[in-house]
């Protein structure tokens, strides 16, 4: 078992599955996180989006701020992490799921 799968991170998640709208989320993450690691992990998110359209790493370090460090893991992690980056984006754009690059 991975070191932050346990039985507090489960209860996490299953606290995060209850959340039922945009404002119940705004206000749980808001009170779980500090201003820097949501705009953090907003950053990364939109880094993933921009690498699954194939945008260069050095226009996302550019519109992110992320260090390409970052940006490099994020690939790492959305073409051979465990699929989490890859569900959703087919989940929100309805595209079909691959498991890695275009």
């Amino acid at each position: 078992m991975a070191k932050w799968d346990t039985k507090q991170s489960d209860e996490l998640w299953k606290t995060i599955l209850a959340l039922r709208n945009l404002d119940e989320t705004k206000r749980f993450f808001r009170d779980l996180l500090t201003e820097a690691e949501i705009i953090e992990f907003a950053k990364r998110w939109q880094a993933a989006k921009m690498l699954d359209i194939e945008v260069p790493y050095s226009e996302i370090v550019k519109k992110t701020g992320l260090s390409s460090t970052t940006v490099a893991r994020i690939s790492r992690w959305l073409n051979r992490g465990l699929g989490g980056y890859r569900l959703m984006l087919h989940r929100l754009h309805h595209r079909p799921l691959s498991s890695g690059k275009k």
